[in-house]
């Protein structure tokens, strides 16, 4: 299995030099994660959205290991919020965190992650848009939705993201779903022992299926996250049975893979997002991006022969 073998390697250290220094990485870097900071991109996002797409931004980073670094990465994305404002985009540039970068593994991290994290959420809905929580490995998740419920009290628009290989999470999706969050349904992307997720391709894609149906029944907001043409057409034929309009859910994919069904789902008048990364920590996102499954392999080698 390949999967595997990447998101160890993606923990590596001399695998970080290796490849960070192979003349092909850069290319390939490039073509995925857009910019190294935010007047990297701006252009981007000015670019997607006269193209009738929408954003979640990702500033990529996850190896805290103290505060100052966690609100070095706070005020990052308030840098972001401040560029974001001049373009009057709304919800149509949103942001997604991940905790770890906000300090949720530090002493005392759960409180450090949420007194960081509500700043960027306030800025944000400030400024007509808002953030969604990303969902990391299993041993986070409980603290992840703690603080996603206490930030909903003010900011109920506030989302987060679950895993469709993880046991739990047909659960999880019934508490959200009643709830009414905003909830982007994802296959999951860490490396999972079997006592809590499943370890087989089909397993994971009947999961996310029952997922994806119990959010379109529900009273929430639910974002699609996926490449696979099967599950797309299976959104949208759940999204036509249980009723919602086009403007209901919507579809998420990664800058850089699939960039034609971007804009053909766009065209049909879809809401289309695109999780944009940028940053210069980016072996970790990279490689987890490699790793999530064998397609994305295809991806990144077709990308380097055709650019489109």
């Amino acid at each position: 299995m390949l999967g595997p073998v990447i998101l160890a390697a993606s923990r590596s250290d001399r695998m970080r030099r290796l490849i960070s220094a192979a003349p092909v990485t850069k290319q390939v870097v490039d073509r995925f994660i857009p910019g190294e900071d935010v007047d990297d991109i701006v252009p981007v996002v000015r670019d997607l959205t006269d193209q009738g797409l929408e954003l979640t931004m990702d500033v990529v980073g996850e190896d805290i290991t103290n505060p100052a670094q966690a609100a070095a990465a706070r005020d990052a994305y308030l840098e972001l919020v401040d560029r974001l404002k001049p373009l009057e985009l709304g919800t149509r540039a949103e942001m997604s965190v991940k905790l770890s970068m906000f300090g949720q593994a530090l002493e005392d991290g759960h409180e450090l992650a949420l007194k960081n994290v509500r700043p960027v959420v306030e800025a944000a809905a400030e400024i007509g848009t808002t953030v969604t929580l990303d969902a990391e490995d299993h041993t986070t998740l409980d603290s992840m939705f703690a603080i996603h419920e206490e930030l909903r009290k003010d900011f109920p628009q506030t989302g987060c993201v679950i895993q469709a290989y993880l046991f739990r999470t047909e659960a999880d999706a019934r508490r959200l779903a009643a709830n009414g969050s905003r909830v982007r349904l994802v296959k999951g992307a860490y490396k999972e022992p079997a006592s809590v997720a499943y370890q087989d391709k089909h397993e994971i894609d009947r999961a996310y299926v029952r997922i994806l149906r119990t959010l379109m029944e529900g009273e929430g907001y639910p974002m699609i996250g996926s490449h696979d043409p099967r599950l797309i057409a299976i959104g949208q034929e759940l999204a036509h049975r249980a009723g919602r309009k086009l403007d209901e859910y919507e579809f998420q994919m990664l800058y850089g893979i699939r960039t034609e069904e971007h804009l053909r789902l766009a065209a049909e008048g879809h809401r289309m997002r695109v999780y944009t990364a940028y940053g210069t920590d980016w072996y970790g996102y990279f490689m987890r991006r490699l790793a999530e499954k064998p397609a994305n392999l295809r991806f990144f080698a077709r990308s380097m022969i055709t650019k489109g």
